[in-house]
């Protein structure tokens, strides 16, 4: 009985630990896109958002890679000079691309809701809702 609850007593704590959510948005992190304002995203299209270091954000739009300036103040977060290659992809897909890279432009405040989902809020609207992914894979990490 003891062992029994011990174990549990345990798990609870790890799993506590594990929940505790993250208060602070730091470079080289990375994002996963499920809501663009009030829709949420295409079935199987990925949209994601890397802080790549404390100036440069890029990510996967859902067709092309994006590049964007970022200014991060407290909980005020804007990006500026987005800019994405020009891969041509069903129009559905182009069409959520540019709402998303439009919604990116808009985003003026940050915040962590429950399970350390991260909203982008612009000045009205809905947020973009994002979860935490571990980092890509980039071609250098796949040699090493």
């Amino acid at each position: 009985m003891k062992k029994t609850l011990l174990i549990a007593t345990t798990a609870a704590v790890l799993s506590a630990c594990s929940s505790v959510p993250n208060t602070q948005l730091h470079s080289t992190q990375h994002y996963q896109v499920e809501w663009i304002g009030e829709r949420p995203l295409i079935d199987r299209s990925m949209l994601t958002l890397s802080l790549i270091d404390k100036t440069q954000a890029a990510g996967m739009a859902g067709c092309n890679n994006w590049t964007a300036q970022y200014t991060l103040n407290g909980k005020q977060l804007s990006l500026h000079n987005i800019a994405s290659t020009r891969k041509l992809c069903a129009p559905a897909l182009m069409e959520q691309e540019q709402r998303f890279l439009a919604a990116l432009a808009q985003v003026q405040r940050w915040e962590f809701a429950e399970h350390q989902q991260l909203l982008l809020w612009p000045a009205q609207g809905a947020a973009i809702k994002l979860w935490p992914i571990e980092q890509p894979a980039t071609q250098e990490s796949l040699t090493e």
